[in-house]
């Protein structure tokens, strides 16, 4: 039975992905329909309820600097905030907010339902419904067809879903929520390629039998850090984390009942990820340690459920129960969800282009774990950038392609595209060439332009922006004609510091020694007119100002390759000298520039000479 209204955009799956692909396709004003099989489980935290983290905090400035919304909405619900990694460089700062479970869903729930252009439906897809290679519309479970010109994937883990708790398992999406069963076989039908994949969560345990008195207090913090550039205001008040310790006797309860371990005893055969293990695969893989930190986090601000972090499995229910008792502070504690594994299909991203469409159907986008990542922020960018270039599809305008010299978000898509991705792939700064260009602080001035110029930030904000952005740059001027003196006073100073003043130098030089801040240049005259966030800024790029040149001269060779366009209708196998694994790469991958092709696992440099060259001639021929 056909619906009786047709939509530019239908976006299937609710979760972090769906929820940016929806609103984004809306903003865009495309009428846009978004299926979830739970109308009351929308942006719902499977695992810990928390946003951000070393490379993930990256994404969500990124997603913010584009028009998203999981930045506003975690500011907006957050138990606790927390600034990682101080003690290192700024390419590593990372903010992180714990956030209040079902206040995120209520916040996210909201936000769709009052979207003007998005319908919010409850339907299970079972079908996509193609003509030849062309998207058409999808089908329900209950028999419904509703019709589109692009559609976006963002199933989670939810295909095929089924769980583990020790030797027993069960079809689920999430513990207590049904699966798709059918939609992979509709996939697969049409020739797109399923792999099969595993992740876990942790049990969640009452608050009210955890003995306080035994464990570790970790406060938040008090300065204003938000993921959103828009959020204004103070902080919001502030609960505790815990921290924890697993000890040997914890971990002898583990070794001994590995034999009721659904992955030990190979019940589960999807392959799990590598950055982020059980609680049984850390004790195995890392037998030398004695013990291994556990945070103890709250769900909610009305609840007593609190999330182990670093305690994920699929160990029994009496097993993790008896585990947790051997840990100081938790003798007496009670398990309210049990911890479990779940196995889902995904999408081999090989398949993808860089604007997430499947590279060989018109209008088939898709974004998040299906595409074989772990985590809210990889699955909200993917949204976002999928929605977009779905909106872009529909609308005849070019695609957003991000890239690895101007985002995270870039530098995601490029290597699930390339690396042939078999295990569910995690966001690490350490991903990055170049993170110390890529930091959280300047997001805006990477992104906010693209995000203005595709119709999703408003004038408003982007004048707000270029005042800023005047600001700093007044200010580091001002820092560099102001002239500090090596008179007594100072030097008396600067002395106190660690610091040498023997010849006048100016404020910027000083501010880019180790010690110097724009604190210290304060009592030494200098007087600034910067928000805190303004002079975090200004502090980076004139103390790394060095560090920035060179990696802004390494984005402009890595540009140069990225210049060089190959055909997408290129003929590999009549490429003489091309390795024979490389020509089975490159005609699987078909990248497209030759600076994606030197990324791909197999390729070589020797292949990428042959690759120019045969470009080169084609060039020619061509003339």
């Amino acid at each position: 039975m056909r619906y009786t209204k047709d939509y530019a955009v239908i976006v299937v799956g609710a979760g972090h992905a769906g929820i940016e692909a929806g609103l984004v396709c809306a903003r865009l004003g495309l009428p846009t329909l978004l299926l979830t099989l739970n109308l009351d489980t929308i942006g719902r935290m499977s695992c810990n309820p928390a946003i951000g983290g070393p490379g993930k905090s990256q994404l969500v400035r990124e997603l913010d600097a584009l028009g998203g919304e999981m930045g506003k909405a975690a500011d907006a619900t957050f138990l606790q905030l927390k600034m990682l990694n101080l003690s290192k460089g700024p390419a590593v700062h990372s903010l992180r907010a714990q956030s209040d479970r079902a206040e995120y869903v209520r916040y996210m729930k909201k936000c769709v339902e009052n979207t003007p252009d998005l319908d919010v439906k409850q339907a299970e897809v079972s079908e996509l419904i193609l003509d030849g290679k062309t998207f058409k519309g999808v089908k329900t479970k209950m028999g419904f067809e509703y019709y589109a010109q692009a559609v976006v994937l963002t199933t989670g883990t939810f295909l095929r879903g089924e769980i583990f708790i020790g030797m027993e398992s069960a079809p689920a999406g999430r513990l207590g929520e049904f699966p798709a069963d059918a939609l992979t076989a509709s996939l697969n039908a049409h020739g797109i390629l399923t792999g099969r994949l595993k992740t876990g969560t942790t049990p969640r345990i009452d608050r009210r039998t955890i003995n306080f008195s035994k464990v570790q207090e970790e406060p938040g913090l008090e300065e204003n850090h938000f993921f959103s550039f828009t959020t204004e205001g103070s902080v919001r008040p502030q609960q505790p984390c815990y921290l924890v310790r697993t000890n040997p006797e914890s971990h002898k309860i583990i070794l001994d009942n590995l034999d009721r371990s659904p992955l030990y005893q190979g019940m589960i055969k999807a392959v799990g990820p590598r950055y982020c293990p059980s609680i049984e695969d850390k004790v195995v893989r890392f037998a030398d340690k004695d013990s291994h930190h556990l945070f103890l986090e709250p769900e909610g601000a009305d609840t007593n459920e609190m999330y182990v972090q670093g305690f994920s499995t699929s160990l029994p229910y009496d097993v993790q129960l008896k585990v947790l008792r051997s840990i100081s502070g938790l003798e007496k504690v009670e398990i309210m969800r049990p911890g479990y594994a779940i196995a889902y299909d995904f999408i081999f991203p090989e398949q993808l282009t860089r604007a997430l469409k499947l590279r060989e159907f018109e209008g088939i986008y898709s974004a998040g774990q299906i595409n074989g990542t772990s985590g809210y922020e990889e699955a909200a960018i993917q949204g976002l950038v999928a929605g977009i270039n779905a909106a872009q599809f529909v609308l005849q305008k070019e695609p957003l392609l991000l890239t690895r010299e101007d985002s995270y978000a870039g530098t995601l898509i490029d290597d699930l595209i390339t690396k042939e991705i078999r295990e569910p792939y995690r966001m690490m700064t350490s991903r990055s060439e170049y993170r110390l260009f890529l930091r959280q602080d300047n997001a805006e001035d990477r992104l906010l332009a693209k995000g203005k110029k595709i119709g999703l930030i408003s004038e408003a904000r982007w004048e707000k922006y270029q005042s800023s952005k005047a600001k700093i740059e007044a200010e580091k001027q001002k820092l560099n004609e102001l002239n500090i003196l090596p008179n007594k006073k100072n030097t008396e100073f600067l002395l106190n510091l660690d610091e040498k003043l023997t010849k006048p130098s100016s404020a910027a030089e000083l501010l880019r020694r180790q010690n110097i801040s724009l604190l210290t240049l304060e009592a030494l005259g200098y007087k600034p007119v910067l928000t805190s966030t303004e002079a975090e800024k200004l502090t980076i790029e004139i103390k790394y100002s060095a560090f920035l040149e060179e990696v802004e001269q390494q984005i402009r060779l890595a540009q140069d390759a990225e210049k060089r366009k190959i055909p997408p209708e290129m003929d590999y196998s009549a490429i003489i000298g091309l390795r024979r694994e490389a020509r089975e790469k490159l005609e699987k991958i078909k990248p497209e520039t030759i600076g994606q092709a030197g990324r791909i696992a197999g390729v070589n440099p020797a292949d990428i000479s042959i690759l120019l060259v045969w470009l080169k001639r084609l060039v020619n021929t061509k003339k």
